[in-house]
């Protein structure tokens, strides 16, 4: 770590939970953020700006007008670029210290088993139902540690899966896989700070699980009523018939 790097990090540094050796971990890590949109850029900013060293972003969407209310990785002039391309350029204004890999693609199939192989942790920041299982699939099969987040309206939820770890429910032990649809902000709206906020603590937990301090959400699930600004707690147990974690699940997914 340089001399601009300890004046940079410095006010995470001075807590004792972090010092240099957790700063140095940040630098070191691979995180995997898939969805540049209303959860994407704010958690993509504060890892960004709290020296995540290695970003990779995955978003197949280019910037609208609409994005914009919420979006903050993206500004007036981005519309109509790729929405990774513009959140790498936010992101290396902020901090260029950092290495940020930006592919716009819809992450699936054999490439994101690739990617999340390779990553610390996973941030799921999309917004579609066939997506958040097949990343939490990944994530289970690799036992990399994913954080998923969600809001809709002035609702927002944030959980914690570290399959292999503690006794870990998955996505799937939380949500059925053969439910409906999950709502999307296009369809039902959602105020700006919500994704803020949601995104905001999806940093905080990547960061704790990175330098491995605290207590994380793992077998919890946060929830936000912004409406009446209340939060809940539910603790989540692993359902020992999910398809996707259970021993069954495994043996029938390999």
């Amino acid at each position: 770590m340089n001399d601009n790097q300890l004046l940079r990090y410095s006010r995470q540094i001075m807590l004792p939970q972090i010092d240099i050796a957790g700063q140095q971990k940040l630098l070191d890590a691979n995180v995997l953020i898939i969805g540049t949109g209303g959860l994407g850029s704010p958690a993509s900013i504060y890892l960004a700006a709290a020296g995540v060293g290695n970003i990779t972003l995955y978003d197949d969407d280019v910037v609208d007008l609409s994005n914009l209310q919420r979006q903050i990785a993206h500004r007036t002039p981005d519309i109509g670029t790729d929405k990774v391309i513009s959140t790498r350029q936010t992101l290396n204004k902020l901090n260029p210290d950092i290495n940020v890999r930006a592919v716009k693609q819809r992450l699936d199939g054999e490439q994101l088993y690739s990617e999340v192989m390779q990553a610390d942790v996973v941030l799921d920041c999309s917004d579609n139902f066939s997506t958040r299982f097949a990343i939490n699939k990944a994530c289970v099969k690799y036992q990399t540690p994913l954080v998923s987040g969600a809001a809709i309206r002035f609702e927002g939820q944030v959980a914690v899966f570290t399959s292999g770890r503690n006794d870990s429910p998955c996505y799937n032990c939380l949500y059925n896989s053969d439910g409906e649809e999950l709502q999307n902000c296009a369809t039902n709206g959602v105020i700006a700070p919500i994704t803020g906020i949601v995104g905001s603590i999806q940093a905080l937990e990547a960061m704790k699980l990175i330098m491995n301090i605290g207590e994380t959400l793992t077998g919890r699930l946060l929830l936000l009523d912004g409406f009446t600004m209340e939060w809940n707690t539910m603790n989540l147990r692993k359902n020992p018939n999910c398809p996707t974690c259970s021993e069954m699940g495994r043996v029938s997914a390999a």
